[in-house]
């Protein structure tokens, strides 16, 4: 994403920093808008602390960053920003649609949206593993970046751009594998496993990952990375059909209305 900054021609006065992360914007975001007013939206902040939110006096001991302004989605004025960036965020959303009218509601007419995103082809080792082992999904279904692009049109979007790369992550151990997919978030699959684990179904899952090692005893992970890129389109007019069929009964109503022959 960071890469794709140099791409935007328009300087945007007002950033919008719709992240999965609420903490200070990418260094490059800054970097690259030195003159914009840059806004944290906090995803995870209720509607009850939805008002715009800036640190107290102790902020400026802090660094620059930590004295942006926040807010919470609700509290994000209509039409407020030309660029809205988010980074890692969607997928965490339970609907995906209506994130993305969010995000188009937030922008001024001709305003841009950049953000990343899981792509379904993440963790395909760690569903086989819960596959053959019976268990539900360890993770919420990613959506494909075709599905997407289509979602963005639909939200109001004109121009989606969307794109992928895959990762490949290797790890000597499977406790460091899942040490780091608890960082990364929590399993927000509504037919997750109900209640905690035990230690030996856990040793079951270690001795499952381990199993999956390759010749060298690292085990893989592959990551799908989605971008996706798109302006706000104009807002629709309303629609009228090519062709509009009336009923007799309907007929015979409007023209004794209109003093039509009866």
């Amino acid at each position: 994403m960071a890469e794709r900054l140099s791409l935007i021609l328009r300087t945007p006065a007002q950033v919008l920093d719709w992240s999965l992360d609420a903490g200070p914007p990418s260094e490059a975001l800054v970097a690259a808008n030195p003159e914009a007013t840059i806004t944290v939206v906090d995803a995870t902040a209720s509607d009850a602390a939805a008002t715009p939110q800036r640190p107290g006096w102790w902020a400026r001991f802090r660094g620059a960053s930590a004295a942006l302004p926040r807010v919470a989605p609700a509290a994000v004025p209509a039409e407020s920003a030309d660029l809205l960036w988010s980074n890692m965020l969607l997928h965490h959303e339970a609907e995906p649609p209506q994130t993305l009218r969010a995000w188009r509601q937030a922008l001024k007419p001709d305003g841009f949206v950049m953000f990343s995103t899981v792509g379904p082809g993440s963790l395909a080792m760690l569903r086989a593993v819960y596959a053959a082992a019976g268990w539900p999904l360890p993770h919420a279904p990613f959506v494909d970046m075709h599905d997407l692009g289509d979602m963005m049109v639909e939200a109001g979007f004109a121009d989606p751009v969307m794109d992928q790369e895959v990762l490949t992550l290797t790890y000597a151990d499977p406790t460091r594998l899942l040490e780091e997919l608890r960082e990364w978030g929590g399993n927000t699959e509504p037919q997750r496993l109900a209640g905690l684990r035990t230690p030996r179904w856990r040793e079951r899952l270690l001795a499952a990952l381990r199993a999956r090692a390759g010749a060298d005893g690292r085990i893989a992970l592959e990551l799908e990375l989605v971008y996706g890129h798109a302006f706000r389109a104009p807002d629709r007019g309303p629609q009228v059909a090519a062709e509009t069929s009336v009923g007799l009964d309907a007929m015979k109503l409007m023209l004794r209305k209109s003093g039509g022959r009866k």
